[in-house]
């Protein structure tokens, strides 16, 4: 699976790594200054100071009244609502993946479309539809939502791999020298120029052209 936004999650280790960022949040919210909440709690401005910086973290007992002084949630003050939603969203993916490896493009598709309603400018979802449109042979609009969720990724892998792709959908469309450009910043890897440029170089044919956004997308090389 290639468009993910998140890895794989786990809610114990990954709502501390929230954690500290939302005490910080909470609390410049609330207009207090990190002595203000040490008092509050009968503790060191220090220990505030390392809560927030991740350096440890806050007994499990000060959690309910950390969130009553910031007015919210406890489960909101670990951020299990973002990891709930990079669960829901790695759920997607899987889904959407289960259904390209089964050749079912339309409904890995559809999942991604729907997707898309609630998550317009999460990049894993743009790139997901973007990669699914290719495999239907959709060039044009697999286009279009490439270069709308590339600038938007900070996945290097993913990032590399739509880039890969967008060279055989550029020459598919006829675009040649976009292509070429493209293709000669790839960096040096299995989707790297070495590999994509002499293709674009020789003009290979539509159906070539379609084998090899497979084996970007679907991962079928042969050896």
């Amino acid at each position: 699976m290639i468009y993910t936004d998140a890895s794989e999650i786990t809610k114990g280790d990954q709502s501390m790594l929230f954690l500290s960022e939302n005490l910080k949040k909470y609390r410049i919210l609330k207009n207090l200054t990190q002595e203000d909440l040490a008092e509050y709690l009968n503790i060191t401005p220090q220990s505030v100071s390392k809560w927030e910086r991740g350096e440890c973290y806050p007994d499990i007992s000060f959690l309910p009244a950390l969130a009553n002084i910031f007015e919210t949630s406890v489960d909101l003050l670990i951020g299990m609502d973002t990891i709930r939603a990079e669960q829901t969203r790695y759920t997607i993916h899987k889904t959407a993946t289960e259904f390209e490896n089964r050749g079912d493009y339309q409904a890995a598709e559809t999942v991604y479309r729907d997707a898309l309603l609630t998550y317009p400018n999460k990049p894993g979802m743009i790139l997901g539809l973007a990669g699914v449109l290719a495999l239907q042979g959709k060039s044009t609009e697999a286009i279009e939502y490439m270069e709308k969720g590339l600038p938007l990724s900070i996945n290097e892998k993913q990032k590399a791999t739509c880039r890969a792709v967008l060279c055989f959908l550029y020459l598919k469309c006829g675009k040649i020298e976009k292509a070429n450009t493209l293709a000669s910043t790839l960096p040096h890897t299995r989707e790297s120029r070495e590999v994509i440029l002499p293709l674009i170089q020789q003009c290979i044919d539509e159906t070539e052209i379609d084998v090899n956004i497979r084996n970007i997308l679907l991962g079928e090389y042969t050896e």
